[in-house]
């Protein structure tokens, strides 16, 4: 699975390919050779600990459901960030991956946990496709994806020190809050499943 993913990411920094195709390669393990992936391994992604001010916003989710984002991420519970598009074939499908891969990772009973994917192209980001988006991935539940009023999705962008003008101009960041220090571990680049993993573990997540 992580040979899988990385592979994932040194195609969406390659060359453009189908949203549709990363669902099936998520889910289904590829012979791929290990030798010949060393050779093109991304470069490593950076982390810092910050604090963010949830902007008090309602953001609508994939069942057209109002949520208020600050109570949601500033809950008792852990919650991971990121920020994607429903058309996006490039970054957007690396990071899903690592939520679906961290959904299956976790065990039956475990502790609540919010993964939380804010779209960064609200005018096309409907309900509807963004249940479609969540479908490919087969999230379970604890998975939200959210849009809203373009001001108030440029609100929560600036409030992570993630602005964006456009959605061509997405790169990607993951942000981890855990409730026992309420700040957040900010996460710059692309991660494989792995090291994904590896950080919500760091966070006690798994």
């Amino acid at each position: 699975m992580d040979t899988q993913n990385r592979t994932i990411q040194l195609r969406d920094f390659g060359m453009n390919h189908r949203t549709r195709t990363i669902p099936a390669l998520v889910f289904s393990l590829g012979a791929l050779s290990a030798t010949g992936l060393a050779a093109q391994t991304p470069a490593p992604y950076t982390r810092s600990t910050e604090s963010y001010s949830v902007p008090d916003v309602t953001l609508v989710d994939q069942d057209g459901m109002g949520v208020s984002l600050k109570a949601m991420l500033e809950s008792r519970e852990p919650v991971i960030v990121d920020f994607i598009f429903g058309t996006c074939t490039t970054i957007c499908p690396v990071l899903s991956a690592g939520y679906a891969n961290l959904q299956l990772k976790r065990p039956p009973g475990a502790a609540p946990l919010h993964l939380v994917s804010i779209s960064i192209d609200p005018e096309h980001d409907t309900p509807k496709v963004m249940r479609d988006y969540l479908k490919r991935y087969r999230s379970r539940p604890g998975w939200q994806f959210l849009t809203g009023r373009r001001e108030d999705i440029d609100k929560v962008m600036r409030a992570f020190n993630a602005y964006i003008p456009n959605k061509m101009a997405h790169y990607p960041l993951t942000f981890i809050r855990v409730p026992r220090t309420g700040k957040w571990t900010r996460i710059f680049g692309l991660m494989s499943s792995t090291e994904f993993v590896a950080e919500c573990r760091k966070e006690g997540i798994l």
